[in-house]
């Protein structure tokens, strides 16, 4: 299906003319759809168990449809009906243009988003900011400007990086980026997505930043273009040594591969924000007291375990997230 189609985790890092046209396709097309599945409302448990109720809050909940937002968009379903409001269960919206067309519109109030989302694609930014902290307050106060309080963000980053099989990571005591020059030429394999070879925050750039020459130091023989999916399998399988991958993917705990750190900070950063609409925040903002400390608890590694769930065992993110959300305390 069309709608099937586009539901690639890399909608949500696409240009900005790319986002008008897919907003256009995707609303007209597919709707704003839903994901259904499970949306368990429970007790406040734990310290969150005093907070004030958002009793007369009716509230609707979006996320985009890819494994890890769907997840994030369960987690605050659950939490917000547990803490007593009415919520609207829009997760699974097809694609970054028309999640965030949503909230422009009104038809969802609540989002969870990525710090490099707003800024490069929703915002038109250029040059994404290399500390994690100053990205978040830019993004929170040119957002403020559209009527939304982003609540504080989450210490997990799902952005590039290059993986690797650790056997091959140990050979060559590869741990950083800065790590490719002690691989030798012939050995300098790659695996990447057609999108990737050819952004301005993509495969050559990052090269540049770490003093290779793209035809020299990496062949243009040695790169190999698939799509994402494929790229995890590759790696594993030895059809290249290095590939393309977003560092809270689930695979990357299920074929054991090691990610290589970014110590220039070359990537956007993509922290994970709760984003209300500003005026029920206001009116509410024990919202905060609600979301803040859960998502505080969403590092890298949370977000692997929780993706694998879904992506490699084959669980609801509905029941994942209900799961998680009681081993933390947080429910009840």
């Amino acid at each position: 299906r069309e709608c099937d189609r586009m539901t690639r985790q890399r909608m949500r890092r696409a240009t900005g003319a790319v986002v008008a046209v897919t907003t256009a396709v995707t609303l007209s097309s597919c709707g704003l759809g839903t994901s259904g599945g499970l949306t368990t409302s429970a007790k406040l448990a734990g310290p969150l168990a005093s907070v004030k109720k958002l009793d007369g809050l009716d509230i609707a909940v979006g996320s985009k449809d890819f494994t890890e937002q769907q997840i994030l968009g369960k987690i605050a379903v659950i939490m917000l009906q547990s803490g007593g409001a009415k919520v609207k269960d829009f997760t699974a919206i097809p694609g970054s243009a028309a999640s965030r067309q949503a909230q422009l519109t009104g038809q969802v109030q609540l989002i969870m988003e990525y710090t490099g989302t707003a800024w490069i694609t929703y915002m038109g930014k250029t040059d994404p900011i290399a500390d994690s902290r100053k990205q978040y307050e830019a993004v929170k106060a040119e957002d403020a400007k559209n009527g939304f309080t982003w609540l504080e963000p989450a210490p997990m980053n799902n952005t590039y990086s290059l993986g690797m099989r650790q056997d091959f990571a140990k050979k060559y005591g590869l741990k950083d980026l800065s790590d490719l020059k002690k691989v030798p030429v012939g050995e300098r394999t790659f695996c990447i997505e057609s999108e990737f070879a050819n952004r301005n925050d993509g495969f050559q750039p990052m090269l540049k930043a770490y003093g290779m020459t793209y035809g020299k130091d990496v062949p243009t023989g040695n790169i190999r273009k698939m799509d994402t999916g494929a790229i995890y399998s590759a790696i594993d399988q030895k059809v290249c040594n290095l590939g393309e991958v977003f560092t809270t993917d689930g695979r990357i705990k299920s074929l054991h591969l090691d990610v290589m750190s970014d110590s220039k900070h070359f990537f956007p950063n993509y922290n994970v924000s709760p984003v209300v609409k500003t005026t029920i925040y206001d009116t509410y903002p024990q919202i905060a007291q609600i979301l803040e400390p859960v998502v505080k608890k969403l590092d890298n590694d949370t977000l692997i375990d929780l993706n694998a769930r879904v992506d490699v065992e084959g669980k609801d993110p509905g029941k994942v997230a209900e799961e998680w959300l009681k081993s933390e305390g947080f429910i009840e």
